[in-house]
């Protein structure tokens, strides 16, 4: 059986949402959700999900450099177990420290490319969060 996914790049005012396949382990960008104070629309969530159906949730953990835990990392767990205890789906964390860079230096190649309706952002970190998650996975075997 195939591990499908939903990874998350958490932040206060926006969630990035990507959704990929471990066969292929590759990711595709979905529509950012809005949050408020870091609280999304659960509803909207609840709707992924039900599209999606994925089998495990990836939430990126904003470590520091030197791999401590940064001050933002207490609520995006919290949002990984709300995740978990709304919907029953198990949560990981991956590591994301540089995936922001990542995926800023990757749109400004899409829009150098004539490429301008590139998902945002965070939408694209997600995507790399899910795509080394899949990585991980593959090395672990």
């Amino acid at each position: 059986m195939t591990v499908t996914a939903l990874a998350f790049d958490y932040g206060l005012k926006s969630i990035g949402v990507a959704y990929g396949q471990a066969l292929t382990g590759s990711g595709k960008e979905l529509p950012l959700l809005s949050a408020r104070d870091g609280i999304p629309d659960w509803g909207k969530i609840e709707q992924l999900l039900q599209e999606w159906k994925p089998k495990r949730l990836i939430v990126g953990l904003p470590l520091n450099m030197d791999g401590s835990e940064s001050e933002l990392c207490i609520r995006v767990r919290k949002f990984g177990r709300r995740l978990y205890g709304r919907f029953s789906i198990d949560v990981e964390y991956m590591d994301e420290r540089l995936s922001t860079f990542d995926a800023k230096q990757e749109a400004k190649e899409r829009r150098h490319k004539g490429d301008y309706r590139s998902n945002p952002i965070d939408s694209i970190a997600a995507r790399i969060i899910l795509e080394s998650w899949f990585i991980q996975q593959n090395s672990k075997v």
